[in-house]
């Protein structure tokens, strides 16, 4: 049974997510080889656009439309609220690559691409989305803390 949210009705292409995935599991590759931090700010100013619902100014999200539609793949539509909840993270993340990077501190730097890079190897390769995990089990904790809430 497929998890669903109970908040949002918006869906997203899951499709574009596991490309957009990839690329970002590409730049940290190059970002883990070259340590140049031009690399996590391209990481945070894509993450910044698509979390501004800014998509046509985001790289990733650009090249995306163009695998999925020249490829011909069809959209496999999923919850949004996870998988936003999934870039904000994104976006967390690489505000602190940048800042690690540009503040010389290396070792903490490599240590968080290295995380994000498996984030996003188990989005691209397995469609496991660990932001999600987390969003669901956020979600359910919320229920429980606040199941008596109701109840008059």
């Amino acid at each position: 049974m497929a998890q669903v949210c109970p908040i949002s009705t918006r869906r997203v292409d899951s499709n574009m997510v596991r490309v957009i995935s990839f690329q970002v599991a590409l730049f940290t590759t190059i970002l883990l080889i070259t340590q140049e931090s031009i690399f996590a700010l391209v990481l945070l100013f894509d993450f910044f656009m698509r979390t501004l619902r800014q998509s046509q100014l985001s790289p990733f999200q650009i090249i995306g439309n163009f695998v999925l539609t020249g490829w011909g793949i069809a959209p496999k539509l999923c919850d949004e609220s996870p998988k936003r909840f999934a870039l904000y993270m994104g976006l967390v993340t690489s505000l602190f690559l940048v800042v690690f990077y540009i503040a010389g501190f290396t070792t903490f730097a490599t240590a968080i691409t290295i995380i994000l890079l498996i984030c996003a190897l188990l989005e691209t390769l397995f469609d496991f989305c660990i932001g999600c995990k987390i969003y669901y089990a956020i979600q359910v904790g919320k229920g429980f803390f606040n199941h008596g809430r109701n109840i008059k």
